[in-house]
């Protein structure tokens, strides 16, 4: 399977952290949560916790506040589809690909709900044959591109398609829910909005740089299904954050890799580019004490975080496309994601050098 096409959208909408925090404190919640509560998002949001700004979808912090079902709900099925359909088209224009000759696409979110999903809108957005192939994944959290992927490299081994439009899409402030639970208020201040997609074809793209995966490996402990999870409350997606995350996605990321390495009959030294997705600073932290990685091998992921916050599915994309922008070493590229469940995924990839 090979990487034809890479996309990426956000709303037009950017806020510095401090930004949010102003507007935070002339919220209703400022006096409707506790006051450890309040200093808890003020320490956040002005402290180095590796994130300068975030691309939200309301037209104003003012809006985001505005939590309620309704209003979530809403938000969601007004710009999920939005932001996935203009990831998408990047990604086709990229590939230097035309709507019809997609044979299908699958779409992965967890902040919001739609029947149809994402797929309906993306074949009527994108003007996709109608007898496309289309899934529509959910509940697999922030490691879904990855899954995402796997399914496209199957459908393309078993011969089905030609290629696959791959599209993760997560409207966050879709999903913000506030009250005096230190997880949920720390990914209130760590989640922004945004959309990847990528085209999956069966042979490699002339004259551009060869992206072509190689090989994967998954794993899911239900048992600490409770440390990373939404629950719902009162018809809304509420995030439970839990400390031990940190070093969860680190243990669990170097046994993906781990696996990954021994199959291929390679070792770490053999990767010349990574792809993470961040979580959050203390993750990426997490993943080069456990690891034993270089300052180079987090670079990307830190600063997509700063520059976009967690955009959760969707964040592996932005990182590959810096990667690729600011002509990364060519050879062996490791990509991992990791998520509810708690659930991690790793991808190898073999990148050639710059045309």
């Amino acid at each position: 399977m090979f990487v034809t096409g890479l996309g990426t959208a956000v709303p037009p909408r950017r806020y510095t952290q401090a930004e949010c925090w102003e507007a935070f404190k002339f919220s209703s919640f400022a006096t409707r949560l506790d006051r450890r509560a309040c200093a808890l998002i003020e320490q956040v949001l002005l402290g180095d916790n590796g994130i300068a700004t975030r691309h939200l979808a309301p037209e104003n912090l003012r809006e985001v506040f505005e939590i309620d079902a309704d209003t979530l709900h809403r938000r969601f099925g007004d710009h999920a589809p939005r932001l996935a359909i203009a990831a998408a088209r990047q990604a086709l224009e990229n590939a230097g690909r035309r709507a019809p000759e997609i044979d299908a696409v699958i779409a992965s979110t967890c902040t919001g709900y739609l029947c149809p999903g994402l797929t309906s809108y993306l074949i009527e957005g994108l003007g996709l044959r109608q007898n496309a192939l289309a899934f529509d994944l959910v509940g697999q959290g922030c490691g879904a591109a990855l899954p995402n992927w796997m399914m496209a490299e199957a459908l393309l081994a078993a011969g089905r398609c030609r290629n696959v439009l791959a599209v993760s899409a997560e409207v966050c402030s879709a999903a913000i829910y506030l009250d005096n639970d230190p997880g949920v208020l720390i990914s209130g201040c760590l989640f922004g909005d945004g959309a990847g997609a990528a085209v999956l074809s069966d042979a490699a793209a002339q004259g551009r740089r060869r992206i072509e995966w190689k090989t994967s490996a998954s794993l899911t402990d239900p048992e600490r299904r409770d440390d990373l999870r939404f629950e719902q409350r009162q018809g809304m997606l509420r995030n439970i954050l839990t400390r031990p995350v940190p070093k969860l996605a680190a243990a669990y990321a170097e046994r993906v890799l781990g696996t990954v390495l021994e199959a291929s009959c390679m070792n770490k030294q053999n990767i010349s580019t990574w792809i993470w997705h961040a979580g959050g600073r203390d993750v990426l932290a997490a993943l080069k004490e456990r690891l034993e990685l270089p300052e180079e091998a987090i670079l990307h992921s830190r600063e997509a975080l700063s520059e976009f916050g967690n955009l959760s599915s969707a964040f592996v994309y932005f990182v590959l496309s810096a990667a690729l922008k600011h002509s990364a070493p060519p050879g062996w590229w490791w990509m991992s994601s990791f998520g509810a469940g708690f659930s991690c995924h790793g991808a190898l990839l073999e990148v050639s050098a710059c045309e």
